[in-house]
């Protein structure tokens, strides 16, 4: 009876041959290896890096007003929007107050904020951040007066008090002579009283 005889040839390991060997380029010391971390790396040096700049913050301090939902009706049916009412100030004597709308809060507040830059006003100030006098003003249905009162600090309501902090007032009272709750109009007749002071 005959062996059988293996005839399975072996295996011999391959030797990887020298040139194989990726070697880094004497022309060029700091170039990225290739491959997926060099090219992100080569695209992000190109792109300048996808760090964020800091926001320079605004000189004006900013006090919501109101914020509604109003609608527009049109031949399809109702558009809706946003409505902002917003007052900004420096606290040194500059203070105005804006409206804006928008589809988006966002947007909305920034037309309200662009607003209230346009129709901003500058305040003569006492040496302790007070009125020179009284004054009185009136807007639509809401009638405001302003007082000096020393040592008093701000008294106030509404969005008469915002609209007077904003502008760097205190030792001040506030009335408001009429029964509106509108706060727009409220701010805005506390604005016509800032503008007739007199220097």
């Amino acid at each position: 009876m005959e062996e059988t005889q293996n005839t399975t040839p072996e295996v011999q390991p391959i030797e990887t041959p020298v040139e194989a060997v990726v070697v880094q380029d004497a022309t060029q010391p700091n170039a990225a290896p290739r491959g997926r971390g060099g090219d992100r790396r080569r695209r992000g040096a190109r792109q300048g890096g996808n760090r964020a700049r800091p926001e320079r913050k605004s000189e004006f301090d900013q006090s919501l007003i109101n914020i509604r939902r109003v609608a527009r009706v049109v031949a399809g049916g109702r558009r809706f929007s946003f409505s902002v009412a917003i007052i900004i100030g420096n606290k040194k004597g500059k203070v105005g107050v804006g409206l804006g709308k928008a589809g988006d809060t966002t947007l909305a507040i920034d037309k309200a904020v662009r607003n209230a830059k346009k129709n901003m006003i500058t305040v003569q100030l006492t040496k302790d951040n007070s009125i020179r006098h009284d004054v009185s003003a009136k807007y639509t249905a809401s009638v405001v007066n302003l007082m000096p009162a020393p040592g008093r600090g701000l008294v106030a309501g509404s969005s008469v008090r915002p609209t007077l902090e904003l502008a760097g007032i205190t030792n001040t009272v506030a009335k408001i002579h009429s029964g509106s709750k509108n706060g727009l109009n409220n701010a805005r007749a506390a604005i016509e009283a800032l503008k007739k002071l007199k220097a």
